[in-house]
């Protein structure tokens, strides 16, 4: 009864619980980075401002995603078993993540620990039952022919562990061992699960039909994905002696630079699939919470640019992503002014059944 009430624009966004998408935190990870990128190029006042809209968003969706959960629980549990929106619900995890960055990055370490334990718990619950509920679980095979983009988001996921890690290690004396351990373990992690997630999409892209509406926003998330793994790179390479650190510093380091030349090459690829989709095949251009998809990894790819750039001292490198930064802005706002219209928009729509 509650969500039949509700304004059919908001419906419209998908803001309502019961057409909540899993995804929608996203919109908490693209902010929240944005928030994190201003941080490193010295620009207080729009990273207090977008660091308090994070936690505006973040604040909304807990509250929408747990009335969901209440009384809307079938579809929560379809959403889960649901092989292509199932790892959806790890953008949760990436985003307490990001808004944990943001907030050590302006000093808030205590909030900031706190997602961190929040996010690292509900990381190793999903880690073990989204798989298994909408993968390995399933009667339906070949399971591969539903791998698609959304797969990318529990590597983003792991790594956004590592890099809250990372960041709060200095802060922390006491737990830097354990804050050591933490992030070279999901770094690592991200890595072997971005090698499977490739396998199983190029898989499905190889073997089975694919129409220009499949290929949606969340592919976005294959150069995220790779793009945060730097980050989180960049981050465990300045971290303190340890012997978790000591014993992959190199191999991070080296590693680091390679991932962030194989996102470069991404992007070229991702925006001509986007041109072929919507220029070439006519996919209309609608508001959908998956956009959020788009604009993270934009904006992941300027701040693991001025990341990396900085700890292995690559100007080059730190430029592109100061310079892309204004390409992730550009998009956030696009993005976000839509989403707003969409919000408040006056077209009606027959109501939704609660």
């Amino acid at each position: 009864m509650l969500s039949a009430s509700m304004s059919p624009s908001l419906r419209l966004a998908g803001l309502t619980p019961a057409r909540l998408s899993p995804g929608y935190f996203a919109l908490v990870m693209a902010t929240g980075i944005l928030a994190v990128g201003c941080q490193l190029r010295g620009w207080a006042l729009p990273a207090r401002a977008l660091i308090l809209l994070t936690g505006v968003e973040y604040a909304l969706l807990v509250v929408l995603t747990v009335w969901r959960f209440v009384a809307h629980r079938g579809e929560l549990a379809a959403d889960a078993h649901d092989t292509r929106k199932a790892f959806l619900f790890f953008t949760f995890v990436a985003g307490t993540d990001v808004f944990a960055v943001g907030l050590a990055g302006q000093g808030h370490f205590v909030p900031a620990a706190v997602l961190l334990v929040v996010a690292a718990l509900t990381w190793l619950v999903l880690g073990y039952t989204i798989p298994w509920a909408a993968v390995l679980g399933r009667t339906e095979r070949p399971v591969v022919a539903a791998a698609n983009g959304t797969w990318f988001v529990w590597v983003v996921a792991s790594q956004s562990v590592a890099v809250a890690a990372a960041t709060l290690e200095p802060h922390y004396e006491a737990a830097r061992q354990g804050l050591a351990v933490v992030a070279v373990f999901s770094w690592s992690v991200g890595c072997l699960l971005y090698a499977a997630s490739a396998i199983f999409v190029s898989l499905r892209l190889m073997l089975y039909p694919l129409e220009p509406r499949e290929l949606d926003p969340p592919y976005w998330v294959s150069m995220g994905a790779v793009a945060i793994t730097v980050v989180a790179g960049a981050r465990i390479v300045e971290m303190e002696s340890a012997p978790m650190v000591d014993a992959v510093r190199g191999l991070v380091a080296g590693m680091s630079v390679v991932f962030w030349c194989f996102a470069t090459w991404l992007v070229p690829v991702l925006i001509a699939v986007g041109v072929w989709r919507h220029r070439v095949h006519r996919v209309p251009l609608t508001y959908e919470p998956t956009w959020w998809s788009i604009v993270f990894p934009l904006g992941m790819y300027a701040v693991a640019g001025m990341y990396l750039g900085r700890a292995d001292d690559l100007p080059i490198v730190e430029w592109i992503g100061r310079t892309w930064l204004w390409v992730a802005l550009t998009a956030w706002t696009v993005v976000f002014l839509t989403m707003l219209r969409a919000v408040f928009t006056t077209r009606q729509r027959d109501p939704e059944p609660a």
